[in-house]
């Protein structure tokens, strides 16, 4: 069986990151400019129904596409992919024992996005690089890890 070892791949995920959060953030400031009613701050803001449409995109955006594609747009575009890390018994991972982490494990890692964001991704940065599979906060509760999809293969 063939062994993977596990990279930071900072650069990539950080402009993986801000590629699926500069979607996400467009998307909502979009939203509350067309659907939203200006507020006492001379913005926008959404009220009621209309306020669930950018939670459901965040939704769909991170998690479903995970979940449908294997990765987010922006870890797809940058070559990377998260995988469970739940079935490796010995703690290493295996190519053939490769398995796509699960809604309940893609949720998991993004509600610590905005954590492992925090300060410019210093938090997930610094967790990436001190954590044997280099994991970020997200990654280590959800207990899955990123890999570059050329090394599944």
């Amino acid at each position: 069986m063939e062994q993977i070892q596990t990279q930071p791949n900072i650069g990539k995920r950080v402009l993986a990151g801000f590629i699926d959060y500069f979607i996400i953030y467009a998307v909502t400031f979009f939203l509350a400019y067309t659907l939203g009613e200006p507020n006492d701050e001379g913005g926008y803001s959404l009220n009621g129904a209309p306020a669930l449409i950018p939670m459901i995109f965040w939704l769909f955006m991170t998690v479903g596409l995970e979940q449908l594609f294997g990765a987010t747009f922006g870890n797809g575009l940058v070559g990377l992919k998260p995988i469970s890390i739940l079935e490796h018994i010995d703690g290493r991972i295996y190519k053939n024992a490769i398995q796509k982490s699960t809604f309940g494990q893609s949720f998991k890692r993004h509600l610590l996005d905005l954590i492992d964001m925090f300060f410019f991704g210093l938090v997930a940065i610094i967790t990436i690089k001190n954590s044997e599979k280099n994991q970020r906060l997200g990654d280590l509760w959800a207990k899955t890890t990123v890999i570059k999809i050329e090394d599944e293969k």
